[in-house]
């Protein structure tokens, strides 16, 4: 039985691709040749011409935040415009609330 495929990214050249996954092995993008970023199996990614939901997710993946499933509902709520995550960094400054942290929040208190 073959094992299932995860999400792999290259920020620079803005694509994505379902690979298997094995923790001991790198992934190298097959257009620059650049280190791939694990995400996840319930990543979506923006079309490549969408420069502001690139930029998004660049934000999320380097605080940290995944898209890896959850029991039933997928990975939860992550922003998916710059709008969102500027909100969500001044709340973050405001509370005192680890920056991931506040990324992930459904709604804002």
């Amino acid at each position: 039985m073959a094992h299932a495929k995860t999400s792999y990214v290259c920020l620079p050249c803005r694509a994505s691709y379902k690979q298997p996954y094995d923790r001991d092995r790198e992934r190298i993008c097959p257009r620059c040749a650049g280190a791939l970023v694990h995400v996840g199996s319930a990543f979506a990614a923006p079309p490549r011409r969408d420069t502001a939901g690139w930029r998004t997710l660049t934000v999320l993946l380097n605080a940290g935040v995944r898209f890896h499933k959850s029991c039933c509902g997928g990975p939860g709520y992550r922003p998916r415009t710059l709008h969102e995550v500027r909100e969500r960094m001044a709340y973050a400054r405001r509370t005192g609330t680890p920056f991931a942290e506040a990324l992930v929040l459904r709604d804002l208190p």
